[in-house]
């Protein structure tokens, strides 16, 4: 054993744990323990607390009792038997912590260069295939986990948790877009759990919103709304999240026929969002803006059955797609075509609505998890008898053969 570690032995042993038994006290196997005690390891920072209350020291001491000997003296190693170290042995520790806290292999830079990056693939979103936007993601997260066995400083460490939790998110956002729910769920998990240990409730509201909307997708209006007023709860006032996660839940209600408290979300939103100024850019996926109130009306209204929804809808693919360019089209202009559409079959003006529909589908932005929605047109059609129905059908089966976000 190096005597580096001997003095985080002795403490264990002082606390009449064996190896064994402060491994199991402390969530991990007896090779960790004794990887740390040889010196071939360091605990991770999340461990840390649950070492220090094991061992009964304070996050100073369990850092003294892994300084390696140089830095202490015979009398400090034994400080928590016998507190009888001289001052200037006292004001060495302070200084070698001073020295470990200050001390950095990830530094501002780094970190600034992460969130840019962050927010590149965020704003890239709209108008991606989400396969493409994946692969940048997995790259970034992996480069972020390899950072966090380095030497950095607290304010360091929460932004690196807090840039490493929003890649996570959005990696989620795009597994839920491809139909990946067992890495979606991963996803969201670790995404949650970076944003405790960095106490960013805006990223934990985001993980529910974000769940919300999947199991919209798949059905479950019930828990899309438990889930969209979880997120309620723990976003920030005035956050993105929590005006998205207003917005999600008058979606889950207008799904489940709940139409007062459908119009009270929207009106909700409406207010939200007006004094918005967004501070990264309109088609940021995690920026709020009016805009995007414009579109999640359009689409809760047609739910809802309301007319009301056409001029909403109308307006969103004035604003976003005033070119007739598919190619250039936000997927937010596919999905108001769809809403156009339901909210024409149901004022009986059924050739634009086929029409509409026919342009959301043949463009490529609609993504896997948004399929169903272009489903509901095609069925309505065929409901009616339409002679467009088959022409429709096989646009959407044409769809669904194509790769997975394209």
């Amino acid at each position: 054993m190096s005597s580096r570690r001997r003095r985080l032995a002795e403490r264990r042993k002082a606390c009449g744990l064996n190896q064994e038994g402060f491994a199991e006290a402390v969530g991990v196997d007896r090779s960790t323990v004794q990887r740390w005690e040889g010196g071939k390891n360091d605990p991770q920072p999340w461990q840390r607390p649950r070492i220090a209350k094991v061992l009964a020291v304070t996050s100073a001491e369990l850092d003294a009792l892994l300084v390696p000997d140089a830095y202490a003296s015979p009398a400090s190693r034994n400080s928590w038997i016998a507190n009888n170290s001289p001052d200037d042995d006292d004001e060495f520790e302070a200084l070698e912590l001073a020295r470990r806290v200050s001390a950095s292999d990830v530094g501002r830079e780094t970190l600034g260069r992460l969130e840019f990056a962050f927010d590149d693939l965020a704003m890239k979103y709209p108008v991606s295939p989400p396969q493409d936007l994946l692969r940048r993601v997995r790259k970034h997260s992996s480069y972020v986990a390899r950072l966090m066995d380095a030497r950095m400083t607290l304010a360091e460490q929460r932004r690196l948790y807090v840039v490493g939790g929003w890649f996570q998110l959005l990696g989620a956002t795009l597994h839920i877009d491809l139909h990946q729910d067992n890495a979606a769920t991963a996803r969201l998990q670790t995404a949650a759990t970076l944003a405790q240990h960095a106490e960013h409730r805006e990223i934990e509201a985001w993980c529910y919103e974000t769940d919300a909307w999947r199991v919209l997708t798949e059905g479950d209006y019930k828990r899309a709304l438990e889930l969209s007023l979880i997120a309620q709860n723990l976003a920030p006032v005035g956050t993105s999240a929590a005006i998205q996660a207003t917005a999600q839940e008058g979606r889950a209600r207008a799904r489940l026929g709940e139409e007062q408290e459908t119009y009270a979300a929207i009106e909700r939103v409406r207010r939200m969002s007006a004094g918005m100024v967004p501070g990264k850019g309109t088609e940021h996926h995690y920026q709020y803006d009016p805009s995007k109130a414009l579109a999640y009306t359009a689409t809760t209204l047609a739910w809802v059955g309301d007319p009301a929804a056409e001029g909403y809808a109308r307006q969103v693919i004035a604003k976003l797609a005033p070119a007739d360019d598919v190619e250039k089209w936000p997927r937010r202009v596919a999905s108001a075509n769809i809403d156009l559409a339901l909210a024409l079959l149901g004022s009986d003006q059924l050739d634009e609505a086929c029409d509409a529909a026919q342009r959301a589908i043949l463009s490529g932005r609609i993504v896997p998890s948004n399929h169903w929605r272009a489903l509901e047109v095609v069925k309505a059609v065929e409901s009616r008898q339409l002679p467009e129905a088959s022409d429709l059908r096989e646009a959407y089966q044409g769809l669904n053969a194509l790769p997975r976000g394209k």
